[in-house]
C-alpha cells in the first residue's frame, strides 16, 4: 500500500504549448508499472483551455467545481458541471476548459501506452473557442 499525502507532491503550471490561459496542474497518482493509470486535478481559470490533443488509450474527466466545456472534433462544446464524468475515445481529438466566465477544475485519468499518455496538438483558436 502507498498513501500519496496531501501537499507532498507540487502543483505545476499548466505549460504554455499545451495550454491557452491559467492552468494549474496538481499530480495526484502515477500507477508503477505493470499498471499503466496516472492522474491529475486540473483547475483551469476563466478562458483557460487545452490545445488539441488525443490520448492512446482514452481518457477520463471527473468534474469537481465550476463549470466547463469539452469538444471533440467534428461535435458542438459541451458544458460541464460538477459529478459529470467524459470519456474521449483512445484517438479521439478533443480539447477541455473552463467557460469565458467561470473556472473549472477536473480530475483526468488516463493510461500510458509504451510510456505517452498524449499527443499534443494545435492550440484552440479563439474563434473555436467561441463557437
Amino acid at each position: 500500500m502507498e498513501i500519496k499525502r496531501i501537499g507532498s507532491q507540487p502543483s505545476n503550471k499548466g505549460p504554455g504549448d499545451w495550454f491557452t490561459g491559467t492552468v494549474r496542474i496538481d499530480p495526484l497518482f502515477q500507477a508503477p508499472a505493470p499498471a499503466r493509470a496516472a492522474g491529475a486535478s486540473v483547475t483551469f481559470e476563466p478562458g483557460a483551455r487545452t490545445a488539441w490533443h488525443t490520448h492512446p488509450l482514452g481518457q477520463t474527466l471527473i468534474v469537481t467545481s465550476g463549470c466547463g466545456w469539452a469538444q471533440h472534433e467534428g461535435g458542438p462544446i459541451e458544458e460541464i458541471h460538477p459529478g459529470d464524468v467524459v470519456w474521449f475515445a483512445p484517438g479521439e481529438k478533443h480539447w477541455h476548459g473552463a467557460t469565458p466566465t467561470t473556472a473549472m477544475t477536473h480530475v483526468a485519468i488516463q493510461e500510458s501506452l509504451d510510456g505517452k499518455v498524449v499527443d499534443w496538438m494545435e492550440k484552440v483558436s479563439d474563434e473555436q473557442y467561441r463557437m
